[in-house]
């Protein structure tokens, strides 16, 4: 939450140096809103779900943020090797689990590298891109506390 304390579990885990916050607020019906260092976004589910169908949903912007992260770490190694970023995509599908618990059951994720990225490079970009933190997260979940506030 937004300037508050953190609830903490009395574990071992290392404490990171920086706590990077964000709030929900409830709109209406199943509209939320999300703010994120001054940034406002939105989530929201398919009429078919209850929703307005305002905004993504939660599930799709997990699904973005993975994308995302995976575009910006090869635009990132397309800068650093003074290649061009010009036409550089990432093309992502998901697939939700049939059986409970309700979750994600699978990714697939495509970069589209710029027409112009010699072919020695392709792999590279891929190697890099694949070790995003977003991806990197998947592969060693965080521990995850979710309290109640009091």
């Amino acid at each position: 939450m937004t300037g508050t304390t953190p609830h903490t579990l009395s574990t071992n885990r290392p404490q990171s140096a920086a706590v990077h916050r964000l709030e929900v607020t409830h709109v209406e019906q199943d509209a939320y809103t999300v703010d994120v260092r001054g940034h406002r976004l939105q989530v929201d589910q398919p009429p078919e779900a209850g929703g307005m169908d305002t905004a993504p949903t939660p599930t799709e912007l997990f699904a973005a943020s993975l994308a995302t992260c995976v575009a910006f770490y090869a635009g990132r190694y397309l800068h650093r090797h003074g290649l061009p970023r010009a036409g550089l995509r990432v093309r992502t599908e998901f697939t939700l689990a049939t059986d409970r618990p309700a979750r994600v059951a699978s990714l697939h994720v495509v970069v589209v590298p710029p027409p112009e990225l010699p072919e020695e490079r392709r792999a590279a970009l891929l190697a890099v891109a694949s070790h995003c933190t977003i991806h990197n997260t998947l592969h060693q979940p965080p521990e995850i506390d979710i309290a109640l506030e009091p």
